[in-house]
């Protein structure tokens, strides 16, 4: 019986392990993708705008965002024209991708 409760114990352990690992993916792959450029925080530099309690993230779905991250903007298609630099495209793959989104609409709120 011991081993059994210790079996649910050590199982339900790794479950919640997994959970919290997935939910910091996007994290993960902000500070490794686009910290540089848009802030620690997401509150953008004078480089790129932020994300923290931005209208733009928050009002537009997921698969535009995720657009913008792959295909990148520049020219007449960058949104935000007082910044010099456009966004340039990244390649990330689709669980990375989705988990970007995800954090920088949590970033909006």
């Amino acid at each position: 019986m011991k081993r059994m409760i210790m079996g649910a114990f050590v199982l339900a352990a790794s479950i919640g392990f997994a959970a919290a690992a997935m939910a910091s993916d996007g994290a993960a792959v902000y500070k490794a993708k686009c910290v540089a450029c848009h802030g620690a925080e997401g509150k953008g530099t004078p480089m790129a705008p932020g994300f923290a309690g931005s209208e733009y993230i928050a009002s537009t779905d997921a698969a535009a965002i995720a657009g913008v991250i792959t295909k990148g903007r520049n020219g007449a298609e960058k949104h935000y024209k007082t910044f010099a630099m456009g966004m340039p495209p990244q390649k990330l793959d689709e669980a990375d991708l989705n988990a970007l989104v995800e954090y920088l609409k949590t970033l909006s709120k």
